[in-house]
């Protein structure tokens, strides 16, 4: 087994066994085989409690929020309401009222191009991206400032994958309405220094727009303290249901956003031709039938984690990704791309020299090891490193050192496949 060295951790009690009995997929074995889940990254296996959380919703409390005057509609809306404020507290959000409830991390990154994007950007104007988002929060500036005449700046990161802070201070001007950034990559685990981002574009009122999907499962997030104007995440990755997600903005700028879609539950009151009166923000922007059943579970989550303790949390990822960086520097060809323990956040990217991400993908699927192999919808940051792809390990909290250990013994023996040898250049998002 490849031990973590170099590091008073390798003897700390982490997360792994102890919670894996919480998730039935990783208990029951619905394939029949064991599994080994390294795709955390892109959608992270649900404890017992949400799952009971989602299930327990329909049976006890089902019934449309907000407009009906009956009780069980009532007794609906309440704990609808009660998992904002749960999304408020893991947030340390000020008002309950800045809390939206999204289908996930893209919605709310297309809400905002839409309705603040199109307020203040203008043509002439500038979007300023770093280089490593994923597409979710780089083709919806993209296509504002293709729409509004505008231009998008991208700063690149360094030959390490990380992002400097003064490149990014040096590319906001004058003509600069608004930035976007990404918290962590979901390439290469890489944490972003958003306090000193946000603060260097505050200094000259530059609204800051943050893709928090692959932060919130992995340590605590205190918008208030980064300074986001807006954040936005996905529960399925925070080991909550998929089609619920959170778009956190601060008061001020969400109260004066457009509704992003219309109809029931929007407005006061409507008439054949007369000014329509829309409600407040949160409601305003979540038109129609809300997925009720996905804030609780997403409410459940973020206690289950919360439960966990952030220390155990964050222990937990750095032993698993520096054995992971130091299981991948054993083996011949292999080699990690960025440098993900320096600030551990359960990512490791790494190729192998001279066989396709997907034939090393395929070949610890036939080990019984789920990872992600390609460009990872990142592709322009992906290319930055003049790599077809990668290979990514992403943790969670019930992966465990052995499995690290399997995935080293499995990569010691692959060998160029199909992809390699018809497809070399071939690559897919």
């Amino acid at each position: 087994m490849v031990e973590v060295v170099g590091t008073s951790l390798g003897n700390r009690a982490i997360l792994g066994e102890t919670v894996r009995a919480d998730f039935p997929i990783l208990v029951d074995r619905p394939a029949g085989e064991p599994l080994v889940y390294l795709d955390n990254a892109a959608t992270a296996q649900k404890p017992q409690r949400v799952l009971d959380a989602l299930v327990d919703h329909y049976r006890r409390d089902n019934a449309n929020v907000g407009r009906g005057y009956y009780r069980l509609s009532h007794r609906a809306t309440d704990v609808y309401e009660q998992a904002r404020a749960t999304v408020q507290s893991a947030l340390n959000a000020e008002h309950l009222d800045e809390i939206v409830f999204v289908p996930g991390t893209t919605a709310a990154l297309n809400l905002l191009a839409d309705t603040f994007g199109r307020a203040v950007v203008g043509q002439g104007d500038q979007v300023v991206v770093t280089g490593m988002e994923h597409n979710s929060n780089l083709l919806p500036w993209r296509r504002l400032c293709a729409v509004v005449g505008a231009d998008l700046v991208t700063v690149p990161a360094g030959p390490d994958g990380r992002l400097g802070v003064a490149d990014f201070a040096a590319a906001l001007g004058p003509r600069t309405r608004l930035a976007a950034v990404t918290h962590v990559s979901n390439v290469l685990g890489t944490v972003n220094p958003v306090r000193e981002l946000t603060a260097a574009a505050h200094r000259l009122d530059v609204p800051v727009v943050v893709d928090g999907a692959q932060a919130v499962p992995h340590r605590p997030v205190d918008v208030r303290d980064l300074g986001a104007d807006f954040y936005c995440f996905s529960g399925h990755k925070a080991y909550g249901p998929l089609g619920i997600g959170v778009l956190y903005g601060r008061r001020d700028l969400l109260h004066e956003l457009p509704p992003y879609q219309v109809g029931g539950g929007t407005v006061k009151g409507v008439s054949a031709t007369g000014p329509v009166a829309y409600v407040p923000a949160p409601a305003r922007l979540e038109a129609g039938t809300p997925h009720v059943a996905g804030a609780v579970a997403l409410a459940a989550a973020l206690d289950y984690l919360a439960g966990l303790g952030w220390d155990d949390i964050r222990a937990h990822d750095e032993v698993l990704v520096r054995t992971a960086v130091e299981a991948v520097a054993d083996v011949p060809g292999a080699r990690v791309i960025g440098d993900p323990a320096a600030d551990p956040s359960g990512i490791v990217s790494f190729v192998l020299d001279g066989i396709h991400p997907y034939d090393v993908g395929g070949h610890l699927d036939a080990h019984g090891v789920a990872v992600r192999s390609g460009v990872h919808c990142a592709n322009t940051f992906v290319d930055t490193f003049d790599v077809v792809g990668t290979v990514r390990l992403s943790f969670g909290v019930y992966n465990t050192v052995e499995e690290i250990d399997l995935v080293h013994r499995a990569l010691r023996t692959a060998r160029p496949g199909l992809w390699t040898r018809e497809h070399p250049t071939k690559r897919f998002l």
